[in-house]
C-alpha cells in the first residue's frame, strides 16, 4: 500500500469532504480530508491505481492538487 499526503486547494466544507473521499473511494483509494490543512490522506495499492488516477479524480471534483 502507498500511503501519502496531497495538497488540495478549493475545499471548504463538508460538500468537499463528501465529493473528495466519495470519488477516490470510486476508484478504490482509501482518502480522507483534512479541511484545517488543505490536504488529503491517500491510501492506494498501486498495483490498482495510479498517482496520477488519483489526482486526476480529485481534480475532476474541481479542485486543485499540488
Amino acid at each position: 500500500m502507498t500511503n501519502m499526503t496531497l495538497q488540495v486547494e478549493g475545499m471548504s466544507c463538508g460538500h468537499c469532504v463528501n465529493s473528495i473521499e466519495g470519488a477516490l473511494k470510486a476508484i478504490g483509494v482509501v482518502g480522507k480530508v483534512d479541511l484545517t490543512k488543505n490536504t488529503v490522506d491517500v491510501s492506494f495499492d498501486e498495483n490498482q491505481v495510479n498517482l496520477e488516477a488519483v489526482k486526476e479524480a480529485i481534480e475532476e471534483q474541481g479542485y486543485d492538487v499540488e
